[in-house]
């Protein structure tokens, strides 16, 4: 019974476990450069109070729908705004609603999954047929429509796209938690009298953390589209603040006259949609203990 002291799911050491992880994360391309995508939209997001540039709610009437320039590198909007500026900005919104919205769903869909999981029975029901009937409608328009009841803002998007997303990890931990309750090394801790407690925070959170990483990666990118969308329709970031979405919903009366203006919006949402995902498939499979 004393093997149970050091968790069988891992006979290696953590830092040679997470040596061969990086090693191999570094060794995919794609991955890298999904990291390295992302990377860049953070530090300009971050950056964004410091950066040489005109407020993104600044305004200069002498400039309005000007093409690119050296004033203004991705031109100015339909009131003479600088692009570049709320594209900065914007940033800092996609990013903050994306990382926000995904912690809201893992904080409240993982303890839920994970106790349909482990306690089964009436719990397991309960929680699954909430989980199947909100599975059943999309995640965009479920998005929608809490948005719609919450009230238009940034906050109100976030929590929307959160509780939208909660089902899909509510489903993961439920079905990682009972993956790993059929394993030898749980069956011995339990007989040995472990605390369902300590079982939970022992050995079924760590062994299921790698997947909810991966899949919390992957969400983001939803997310952040899904803010997008919602800041597109009026239920997201609130004029004047700066969005990606609302961007392009004013930019979608200029397409002719001002192409620029939905052009570097819409290479944003793309790249940093594409960052998120090449690292998501990138830690999946860095993670995968099948090739360790």
């Amino acid at each position: 019974m004393s093997s149970i002291a050091t968790n069988p799911a891992a006979p290696e050491t953590l830092p040679r476990r997470q040596s061969r992880v990086w090693r191999k994360f570094r060794s995919n391309k794609a991955a890298v450069l999904g990291g390295i995508i992302v990377g860049f939209f953070v530090i300009v997001a971050l950056l964004a109070p410091f950066l040489p540039v005109p407020g993104p709610a600044v305004t200069d009437w002498g400039a309005v729908r000007q093409g690119p320039s050296a004033a203004h590198p991705f031109g100015t909007d339909e009131i003479g705004r600088d692009v570049m500026s709320r594209m900065i900005w914007g940033a800092r919104a996609s990013l903050t609603a994306g990382v926000i919205s995904v912690a809201i769903a893992v904080l409240i869909g993982v303890p839920l999954g994970v106790l349909s999981g482990y306690l089964r029975g009436w719990t397991d029901a309960a929680i699954s047929r909430v989980t199947e009937a909100l599975l059943a409608a999309p995640f965009l328009i479920l998005a929608i429509a809490l948005a719609a009841f919450l009230g238009p803002s940034l906050t109100n998007a976030m929590i929307a796209i959160g509780l939208s997303a909660v089902p899909i990890f509510i489903r993961l931990a439920r079905g990682q938690t009972m993956a790993v309750m059929t394993e030898d090394y749980v069956e011995s801790a339990r007989a040995v009298g472990l605390t369902h407690l300590a079982l939970i925070t022992r050995y079924i959170l760590p062994n299921i953390f790698p997947p909810i990483l991966v899949q919390s990666t992957l969400t983001i990118a939803t997310a952040i589209i899904a803010e997008a969308s919602l800041s597109f329709l009026g239920l997201g970031q609130q004029p004047p603040a700066p969005s990606w979405g609302s961007m392009l919903n004013v930019a979608k009366n200029f397409l002719e006259q001002a192409p620029w203006m939905a052009l570097y919006p819409g290479a944003a949402i793309f790249l940093v949609v594409l960052g998120f995902n090449l690292l998501g498939d990138g830690l999946r499979d860095a993670l995968d203990p099948r090739d360790h």
